[in-house]
């Protein structure tokens, strides 16, 4: 029996915008289920008269510091100004500046554009990108900044307090999806219990999450789904802030990258699935499904709600109001009996789930599984 993936039995919602795709593949081919609800979209400025004020003053007035914070935005800003005819004088006065890239895809767009780095952090961190900069000594000197998708205002205002003449180069920004149904039903799906984890590439990508919730009145509810039984990844620590201010706990990789969070996610799930021995078998609980055995099986919605409430608690009586109280759609104590049925149906393997008379019911525990 081949064994099953990494993350087969789990649903990964995605809420990117950009690199959505990537992010899922990553996922999928460890074996997980993906629901997509972009929380973004990405809205370019080209024709926007900050961003070409931008321009035109930095080819008058040279910086002598340029920081590029993400890929699609420097290469943006080139094709801009090669719209307005300016591509060629904004590149000599970024030739003869100090340029500061913030990970490899700012670096590859710069180096694309026939330029070259001074500096580009390991981290791929704006802390690290700022005090860089400060260390330089920025005071009476000219940066310019390209933002990435919205304002930085710790990073300017970091910049000014230090004495630097500071311009904000905005290329695009984010705003929220054209269609918020997709969303929506990611949201839902979080709350039914139906998505085991959330990963975040970006602050506005929660922020734009949260937001949508607040407004049609799920915030709470989203709020204790990810505190209590949702894993949530985040690629770095500017990332999670927004979900750290509702008090949810995050996971986060040690570089900021798709792979290390992929895995960074998938190690966490694994360490909340615990295998028990469960009357002579080997049973392990995987978000949407359960391995028996090194079996992979899928349970449906209403069964996997009663599983993992009698994993909770390994070998303890549930009773049935404890049980109903978890069903997707509530219902009485006949509900509870079906939802039984239909688990032992689906783990496939004859006293798991024992019934104690008047009481409720149990796994039927031997003992922890190594």
């Amino acid at each position: 029996m081949t064994a099953p993936a990494p993350l087969a039995g789990y649903v990964v919602g995605v809420t990117a915008a950009r690199r959505a795709d990537e992010l899922g593949a990553l996922f999928v081919r460890q074996g997980a289920t993906i629901r997509y609800g972009p929380a973004l979209r990405i809205v370019p400025l080209v024709d926007d008269t900050a961003l070409h004020a931008a321009t035109v003053g930095l080819v008058a007035e040279p910086p002598e510091f340029v920081v590029a914070t993400t890929g699609i935005g420097f290469r943006g800003w080139m094709e801009a100004a090669e719209g307005w005819g300016l591509a060629e004088d904004l590149a000599a006065r970024l030739r003869g500046a100090t340029l500061l890239t913030r990970g490899p895809k700012a670096t590859g767009a710069v180096r694309a554009a026939g330029l070259s780095e001074a500096y580009s952090p390991a981290s791929e961190s704006t802390a690290e990108l700022l005090s860089h900069l400060l260390a330089l000594g920025v005071a009476g000197r000219r940066v310019a900044v390209q933002q990435h998708g919205e304002p930085l205002p710790y990073f300017a205002d970091g910049l000014r307090a230090a004495g630097a003449d500071v311009v904000e180069v905005p290329v695009y920004r984010w705003v929220g999806p054209a269609d918020p149904g997709p969303l929506d039903r990611l949201i839902d799906a979080v709350l039914d219990g139906s998505v085991d984890a959330l990963p975040f590439t970006s602050a506005p990508a929660v922020a734009s999450t949260l937001a949508r919730a607040r407004r049609t009145g799920r915030q709470p509810a989203l709020v204790d789904a990810l505190r209590a039984r949702v894993v949530v990844a985040c690629v770095g620590p500017v990332t999670a802030a927004p979900l750290a201010a509702v008090g949810v706990p995050t996971v986060q990789p040690p570089r900021a990258r798709l792979g290390a969070l992929a895995r960074a996610l998938a190690e966490a799930l694994a360490a909340r699935s615990p295998r028990l021995a469960v009357a002579g078998h080997v049973l392990q609980l995987r978000g949407q499904a359960a391995l028996v055995d090194g079996e992979l099986r899928d349970i449906p919605p209403a069964p996997m709600a009663v599983l993992r409430a009698l994993a909770a608690s390994p070998g303890r009586v549930t009773s049935r109001a404890e049980l109903t109280a978890v069903l997707p759609d509530g219902g009485e104590q006949h509900a509870v009996e079906t939802a039984v049925g239909r688990l032992r149906t689906a783990l496939g393997r004859r006293g798991l789930v024992q019934t104690v008379v008047k009481r409720g019911y149990r796994l039927a525990v031997d003992r922890p599984h190594a």
